[in-house]
């Protein structure tokens, strides 16, 4: 099939040979006659000539020789480090002193996977899935986060002036390696993503206990429901809190099938870490506060931010309200 900026198309080709040499029209007019260059009606008129009507079709621009083609021992290797080590083409280029462009294009010859679709750990292509309607599937996890102390940390004072804030809280009664940073504390984000819309509800609390765990998701329960999202099952890691008691009647009570993700597979949860790393990339550290407590004023201005006006592009771009019936409470 001729390709779409093809000027003549087999059948055009063939009235155009024929014109030039059954009719013996000369090739300047039979050029003009078709609107294309008088070249290009002479390699037609060659090529009926030489195979007649099988001469009219498409051939292969692909060169006979490529001289200067990578080595196929070298394209074995290639392949082999990605299979083996799962490294990049730039990192594989410095290992192998070859053009980083020139290894894409060898990845890309033999339709190897991209590293962001392989499992790191045991190499396999990753499963994506999302489930058909909100509240079919809630992703539920905590992240742990160091708190920023009075006056900013390292980000704002440099280096130098973090170390001695460090010393300063240094306890003489302990070894110094253990005691090398301030006590500040943590906090803990709880997170909750539903998985077919990406809607969000995070809260910071003061720790990841089975009794926080539960009341967190009470209240993220509360936000799903009054957005119109029925929540039918929970999906967790494997965390104390997730394991207890507690956890598991407090969703048989209100009808929720809790899931949790097979031990070291946190890509299972992988919705919900995905959110983790984009809240730290674009609120815990998306710029320099100067204490905890302004970070943690941000925090509700960034999630409405998510949940309304940033694209997902796993939604084609659209924010996750364009999923939820009910976000704006305006239907009841």
């Amino acid at each position: 099939m001729p390709h779409r900026n093809a000027p003549l198309s087999e059948t055009g080709r063939l009235r155009l040979a024929r014109c030039v040499v059954d009719d013996g029209w000369p090739l300047r007019r039979a050029a003009e006659r078709f609107q294309v260059s008088a070249t290009t009606a002479k390699r037609w008129a060659d090529r009926y000539r030489a195979d007649g009507l099988a001469g009219m079709t498409d051939r292969s621009s692909r060169p006979h020789h490529s001289p200067a083609r990578t080595p196929t021992r070298t394209e074995r290797r290639i392949i082999k480090i990605r299979v083996l080590r799962r490294w990049g083409p730039a990192r594989i280029a410095y290992l192998l002193d070859l053009n980083p462009a020139t290894v894409h294009r060898v990845l890309t010859r033999y339709r190897l996977a991209r590293l962001s679709h392989l499992d790191r750990a045991t190499g396999r292509v990753v499963r994506r899935y999302e489930h058909h309607a909100p509240g079919e599937l809630v992703h539920v996890d905590i992240k742990k986060l160091g708190n920023i102390p009075d006056g900013g940390g390292h980000k704002m004072l440099g280096r130098a002036a973090g170390q001695r804030r460090r010393s300063a809280h240094r306890d003489p009664q302990r070894p110094r390696k253990l005691t090398n940073r301030p006590n500040l504390g943590y906090q803990y984000l709880h997170n909750a993503v539903d998985d077919h819309s990406r809607l969000a509800y995070t809260e910071i609390l003061a720790d990841e206990t089975r009794e926080t765990a539960t009341g967190f998701w009470l209240r993220a329960h509360a936000f799903f429901t009054a957005a119109g999202i029925t929540v039918k099952r929970v999906l967790t890691d494997n965390g104390a809190c997730y394991r207890s008691h507690l956890w598991r009647d407090t969703l048989t009570q209100a009808g929720i099938t809790h899931k949790r993700t097979r031990p070291y597979r946190p890509q299972t949860n992988g919705k919900v870490e995905r959110y983790n790393r984009t809240m730290l990339e674009e609120w815990a550290y998306a710029r320099v506060y100067t204490s905890e407590t302004e970070r943690r004023q941000a925090l509700p201005g960034w999630i409405h931010f998510y949940n309304h006006d940033r694209g997902h592009t796993a939604l084609g771009g659209l924010p996750p309200a364009n999923r939820v019936p009910n976000l704006t409470g305006q239907y009841t």
